[in-house]
């Protein structure tokens, strides 16, 4: 090794190279905080996702928790071993000092894309997608975490679309009463629960609320209050919903009363965990119909 490469090694620790390390195969895709590369991984050749955090943006968002100790979003990432969530093989920084994940890469689309587009495979496979999204957050949950942004962009379909799993875990938090105070407002409007957005003290059920909110897109390619871009469309998500019958007529009546329950305005009449969502729909079947209605 010259000179130069060696003491530059020695003085940047443990530090990541990427461009030694990795080749990037195709162009950034940005997210709000980082930029995400398919990539192949030079010591392996195996093919993974790599996402590198921007430092500013990143700092920004971790200065809300200053002297909690917060776990940073590759400790968290890597702890969370779940089929229905993406594996995070390691973190840490780059030469740059800019925080980096690496993850295997997920071929497929988000969920979002997938209603969008109104992808034929939703329809068949409703409540298999929406029992695999719940596991997925339940696990986050038993975890000790809150993740703040679930929402369908957040959602792969993978595996030809055999299975779902659950990415991004940039605004997650550990879910103890330091981080569930009033005041830390962040995720996508759409999906915030109206405790959220109104400043008061939060807990795991708003990650109920946002995936009662992702379900009842997924089942009717709308949302249960008017779509907005900014915080002023959560202002009105403590009035009731739309009830899902006006959207969907032949959906499963379990599965409507459970949605339901997850998009409660009022958080002591919410449905109290994703276990219990589980719980509810266990009998309904996959395309989350009611066949004699």
């Amino acid at each position: 090794m010259p000179l130069f490469d060696h003491l530059k090694a020695i003085f940047s620790g443990s530090r990541l190279n990427v461009s030694a390390r990795f080749a990037l195969l195709r162009e950034a895709i940005s997210g709000t905080m980082s930029n995400f590369y398919m990539a192949r991984d030079l010591k392996t050749g195996a093919i993974v996702g790599l996402k590198i955090l921007d430092v500013k943006k990143t700092a920004a968002f971790e200065a809300r928790f200053k002297g909690l100790h917060k776990p940073s979003e590759g400790e968290i990432a890597v702890c969370l071993q779940h089929p229905r969530i993406v594996k995070t093989y390691e973190h840490g920084l780059t030469t740059q000092r800019s925080p980096y994940l690496v993850m295997e890469f997920l071929e497929g689309p988000d969920l979002n894309s997938a209603i969008v587009a109104r992808d034929p495979r939703l329809e068949a496979n409703r409540m298999r997608y929406l029992r695999q999204a719940a596991e997925a957050v339940a696990a986050v949950h038993a975890a000790g975490f809150i993740h703040r942004d679930v929402c369908p962009r957040n959602f792969m379909l993978t595996d030809g679309g055999e299975n779902l799993k659950l990415i991004d875990f940039g605004l997650t938090v550990p879910a103890r009463p330091e981080f569930m105070a009033p005041g830390n407002r962040t995720g996508a409007p759409n999906y915030m629960a109206p405790e959220l957005i109104r400043r008061r003290p939060t807990d795991q059920r708003l990650d109920v609320f946002a995936f009662g909110v992702s379900a009842y897109e997924l089942c009717t390619s709308e949302l249960p209050w008017p779509r907005g871009i900014d915080g002023k469309a959560a202002m009105t998500h403590d009035r009731p919903p739309t009830d899902i019958y006006r959207y969907c007529p032949d959906l499963h009546p379990v599965l409507a009363r459970a949605i339901h329950a997850c998009i409660q305005p009022q958080v002591s009449e919410r449905c109290p965990s994703m276990a219990k969502f589980l719980q509810l729909v266990q009998a309904v079947p996959d395309s989350g119909r009611e066949e004699t209605r």
